[in-house]
């Protein structure tokens, strides 16, 4: 019987160390074989195009696992030196350890950039290589202030606890289909205040003469993109905020996952004045990002909820997921959703400090989606 040999652990910045199928190879024994959010196309234009780069904070540190000079393993990984694109809020954290004379940036964070979705971070078939990627990352943090695992799977989540990690709660919202057969069956299963809303606030958008279309892959070209591009700037900058991605990386996806790809496209006397970019998947539909360059009353609720609840009926998808935060999503159908996170932090007497915090967070968590739930907008 031949021995396996001991697998190679290292970091390289850049998913071009590492070839295509190797790495959404390692998807398959996931159980996540779907999720574009981690494949090799999608992290590798956040990286190649700039938007997760050193110079935004986001400096790469892809965690490989080789064994007899083949991928068996891998874990994004990011040097952060803030904690914006996150979801998972650890700003006081931050003033806490500044407050004491220590330095909280930079972190490690295993996350996909500016993306709150669950899934798998431990790519690896085999438990035991689960395992070591985790290990090995530990090992890194040593180096810095911490280690921040955002939305892994639940199973992973309780490997992160047996190995000393913190985890922590939030709340996400999420549509679940129930075998609707059109938008108005979906809205017969709410009560009436709500569904009465919910007819109100569309009517509204039709009387504004905003009209839909939804492009698909190969249909969403250069202008689209550009448009595309063009609102999503805008509606940053009337945030006051800067914007994470790029027309570079839009485009990017736009061409190498374009069965992912949904552009809802908003017109008024047929020009476009806004739009939602949603991802898509043979089971999800989750919404990404939007913009406009003109207002009408309510054009946001529609472009990115009704439009993407009404497309997940029409291809019978099983659930629609809106992001985190947010309560006005519950009063148009998405229920709150647990997700988790993993902490670890280098510095005991804050790793002690944190687990207190996250003790009575996660009871106040508890009490706050029992609450949400008592306001379901459906019939009881």
């Amino acid at each position: 019987m031949v021995a396996r040999r001991v697998p190679r652990l290292r970091v390289v910045d850049s998913p071009g160390s590492v070839s295509r199928q190797a790495w959404n190879a390692l998807l398959e024994g996931t159980g996540a074989p779907g999720n574009p959010f981690l494949r090799h196309e999608f992290l590798a234009a956040l990286i190649e195009t700039g938007c997760a780069s050193a110079r935004t904070g986001w400096q790469p540190q892809l965690l490989l696992l080789e064994r007899d000079g083949m991928l068996a393993g891998a874990m994004p990984l990011f040097l952060k030196s803030h904690s914006y694109g996150e979801y998972v809020f650890d700003w006081a954290w931050a003033e806490a350890y500044q407050r004491h004379g220590l330095e909280y940036y930079p972190k490690l964070l295993g996350a996909v950039p500016f993306t709150p979705v669950g899934g798998p971070r431990l790519l690896a078939a085999e438990d035991g290589d689960r395992r070591a990627l985790l290990v090995a990352a530990l090992e890194l943090a040593r180096q810095v202030s911490s280690l921040h695992v955002l939305f892994p799977t639940g199973a992973e989540a309780e490997l992160m606890r047996g190995e000393g990690m913190l985890l922590r709660e939030t709340v996400q919202f999420h549509w679940c289909n129930q075998d609707y057969a059109d938008f108005e069956d979906f809205l017969a299963h709410l009560s009436r205040p709500r569904r009465k809303n919910i007819r109100q606030e569309r009517r509204r958008v039709r009387e504004a003469g905003v009209t839909f279309r939804w492009l698909r892959g190969s249909q969403i070209g250069a202008e689209h993109w550009a448009f595309f591009n063009r609102c999503y700037r805008s509606t940053y900058r009337g945030h006051g905020s800067s914007p994470y991605l790029s027309l570079a990386f839009f485009q990017r996806i736009g061409e190498t996952l374009p069965e992912h790809t949904l552009l809802v496209l908003a017109e008024r006397a047929g020009r476009p004045i806004a739009a939602a970019l949603d991802i898509v998947t043979p089971e999800s539909i989750y919404g990404r990002y939007w913009g406009a360059i003109e207002h009408v009353p309510l054009l946001h609720f529609e472009a990115c909820y009704y439009q993407a609840i009404e497309y997940a009926i029409a291809h019978r998808l099983k659930t629609f997921e809106g992001g985190a935060q947010g309560e006005h999503k519950l009063f148009r159908g998405l229920m709150p959703v647990r997700s988790v996170s993993a902490h670890w932090l280098a510095e005991p007497r804050f790793f002690r400090a944190i687990e207190d915090y996250l003790e009575r967070e996660t009871a106040g968590v508890g009490r706050y989606v029992n609450e949400l739930e008592e306001h379901s907008p459906f019939k009881t």
